[in-house]
């Protein structure tokens, strides 16, 4: 880029005109843009709110689904699925299995094995 101290007076001008030229579009532009004297408010990488259904909603509209299922299918809509079982074992259970895990490397390493 050029110094401004190489630049001669007539190149000054020039440049000083195209500024003028410049601001002067600006000014057009900010008088289009203006609405009733004031400029929006503009939203400078603002992502609008994300509007979240409750609970309660969506249960709702869950129902409603169901509902128009059951009349395309010609059955009655269910009022709720039954909740699921957990799957987990019981803690008599697994301290069954732990004793049968036991029994069983007890008679390998009695066998002299390293792996079942």
């Amino acid at each position: 880029m050029t110094d401004l101290n190489d630049l001669t007076t007539s190149q000054l001008h020039r440049i000083i005109g195209l500024k003028e030229k410049i601001e002067a579009m600006q000014a057009q532009i900010d008088s289009i843009i203006a609405v009733d004297g004031e400029f929006p408010t503009p939203s400078a990488g603002k992502t609008p709110k994300k509007r979240r259904t409750s609970a309660a909603a969506r249960a709702k509209i869950a129902a409603a689904q169901r509902a128009r299922w059951a009349r395309v299918k010609g059955t009655t809509a269910t009022a709720k699925a039954a909740k699921k079982k957990d799957g987990r074992s019981s803690p008599a259970a697994r301290a069954k299995m732990a004793a049968a895990a036991k029994a069983r490397w007890k008679k390998a390493k009695a066998a002299g094995k390293k792996t079942l």
